[in-house]
């Protein structure tokens, strides 16, 4: 009888790197989770004191609240507590609201995905088409003043950016009136699922809104040129025209999609990046979000709340990489054969 053969699995490259990927993102995440427990534990102040909301309050009643909320046990024992929790989906209760905290995140979710998912799209479509403009079109009038236009909004901190169109827009400036509401989500008593309650909050959410999309407009449009003008100078490009084809398709079919690469990394690296720049637009702008909500549990400070939303961004961060890795890969053949 012949000698059966038997075949051992070998996983291919791109098999290997996206295990290696997906194994590195669940490291990166379980140092989150370690280093998240430990950073809030360091902040200033007790939050049992901080929740009486009285400094005469004995401290009998105040070690009643540290044993009720689990800040009585060792911090071994609470970071176990923690870990088992965390892993089974119990975030905790928040000290602040006296609820889930797993509750209070997913009512201002919503808002904040409203807000960052509009914003990254009017910033990535305006911030291409301007980076494309200006380097197909270098050193005219457009590029000249799109150029430093974006390093000037680039150079801009978000808060301080948000203020000035608040007072700009919001409150008024001299016989200028404020044309949008200087907070909030929605006006009071407004039904949100009609057509009212639509432009309502189409017109909360304005300002806010073209903040951020001003202030991520430069980046994206800064990498494109940079990376369309690198492209530009390639032998292919001289071989396409040399062939017959016109300009605007040598744009369109070769350059453009090239120096796409670095610019498709760059955003699904702002999708996690641009939720730290939410905490201070939703704060200037009161925003009902988790950047509004991170604001107000670190100045109680509420461990449970702080933990939840920080341990959401890191995910957030953590997972836009891992997508913008293994998306790359995708697009450049020559990482796959790396």
């Amino acid at each position: 009888m012949a000698a059966t053969s038997t075949r051992t699995f070998r996983p291919s490259a791109g098999q290997r790197r996206l295990g290696a990927k997906l194994i590195g993102a669940a490291l990166s995440l379980a140092f989150v989770l370690v280093f998240n427990f430990f950073l809030f534990r360091v902040l200033p102040g007790d939050p049992a004191k901080n929740l009486t909301r009285n400094r005469l309050v004995p401290a009998e009643q105040v070690e009643v609240l540290r044993e009720s909320f689990g800040l009585g046990k060792p911090l071994p024992q609470q970071f176990a507590q923690y870990v088992r929790d965390t892993l089974s989906g119990d975030l905790g209760i928040s000290y602040k609201f006296r609820r889930p905290v797993s509750e209070v995140i997913a009512e201002r979710i919503w808002p904040t995905v409203l807000l960052l998912g509009l914003s990254t799209l009017l910033s990535t479509a305006i911030g291409l088409w301007i980076g494309i403009r200006g380097a197909w079109r270098r050193n005219s009038v457009f590029d000249r003043v799109s150029l430093g236009a974006s390093l000037a909004l680039y150079a801009m901190p978000e808060f301080w950016l948000g203020i000035m169109l608040l007072i700009a827009f919001g409150v008024g400036v001299g016989p200028l009136p404020g044309l949008f509401p200087t907070g909030g989500l929605s006006s009071p008593d407004t039904e949100l699922a009609s057509l009212a309650g639509v432009a309502d909050v189409a017109r909360h959410l304005f300002l806010p809104c073209l903040t951020l999309t001003l202030a991520y407009i430069a980046e994206y449009a800064l990498v494109m040129r940079s990376s369309l003008l690198d492209e530009l100078t390639e032998d292919y490009l001289t071989t396409a025209r040399a062939k017959g084809l016109r300009d605007a398709l040598v744009l369109r079919r070769h350059a453009v999609p090239n120096a796409l690469l670095p610019t498709t990394t760059l955003i699904f690296l702002n999708l996690g990046f641009i939720v730290s720049g939410a905490i201070t637009i939703e704060t200037v702008y009161s925003w009902p979000g988790l950047g509004l909500l991170s604001y107000e549990a670190l100045r109680t400070p509420d461990y449970p709340l702080l933990q939840g939303v920080f341990l959401l961004f890191s995910a957030a961060v953590i997972i836009a990489n891992l997508i913008a890795d293994l998306l790359y890969a995708y697009l450049d053949p020559r990482v796959r054969t790396g």
